[in-house]
């Protein structure tokens, strides 16, 4: 079984710059994954030419099941206005946020939201340089995946960029995730170098390769965590640049 973590960076290619549909279809299609988690993935945005991003992917990838959580509605920035709590989605309003995406059965999922930090800080924008952006409230979904050997829990999400703040995050993901069947696999961009994030959650690292930014990668941001299953069962771990996104995708063959 193959698993992804994916930062979609909206379907920009840094390449030309633009956002192509068939850049993204075509990543999917490399990946070749049965599950995938998405991060900063656009819904009926303008600047992504009205593309769900997620069905696209889930079309792509052959998958019969996906699930797309807004943090933004509209595009994250300025224009952008927080998705809350209690907020209606009707599938159709132009959003971003992250996507779940499986080829194996699913028995049902879950979503758990966190706030926005109260400051944002300096990022590398690609195309632009250091651009102080304000943080989004944050989402994670949890999948109960039908596997090989029965069903475990495949947990998605993008955590804040802000130090300390995503460490909270982590925390409350990790024991919300506690309550789901186990085993668990969490496939994140955790804004959270190295092993840091199994330092914090106690979980086992199952990938330690770095993923950004994709051009020259030198840190890992992207990562694959599990409860109940050990570094044993991996059998390949490789960090792919794709059409798409300043982020290398992690891909991960099980043997469950």
């Amino acid at each position: 079984m193959r698993v992804a973590s994916w930062n979609l960076l909206h379907g920009r290619s840094l390449d030309t710059g633009r956002v192509d549909e068939s850049g993204l279809r075509a990543g999917a299609t490399t990946l070749d994954a049965d599950v995938v988690s998405l991060q900063e993935v656009d819904r009926h945005q303008a600047r992504s030419s009205g593309s769900h991003q997620t069905a696209a992917v889930a079309d792509a990838a052959g998958a019969t099941w996906w699930r797309f959580v807004p943090s933004v509605w509209g595009e994250p920035g300025e224009s952008g206005v927080p998705v809350s709590p209690g907020d209606d989605d009707d599938g159709e309003r132009a959003a971003y946020g992250i996507g779940l995406v499986s080829r194996l059965p699913v028995l049902e999922s879950d979503v758990l939201r966190f706030g926005p930090a109260p400051v944002g800080m300096p990022l590398l924008v690609p195309g632009q340089g250091l651009v102080k952006v304000a943080d989004e409230p944050r989402s994670a979904i949890a999948a109960v995946v039908v596997g090989p050997t029965g069903p475990f829990t495949v947990i998605a999400s993008h955590l804040s960029f802000v130090p300390g703040f995503n460490v909270r995050q982590l925390r409350r993901l990790v024991a919300w995730a506690q309550l789901k069947p186990a085993p668990r696999l969490l496939l994140a961009d955790l804004n959270l170098p190295g092993r840091l994030p199994r330092a914090i959650t106690g979980w086992t690292q199952l990938a330690r390769v770095a993923t950004y930014p994709s051009w020259r990668p030198r840190v890992q941001l992207d990562h694959a965590l599990a409860d109940g299953l050990g570094e044993d069962r991996v059998t390949r771990v490789e960090s792919r640049r794709l059409p798409v996104s300043d982020h290398n995708a992690l891909s991960l063959t099980l043997d469950l």
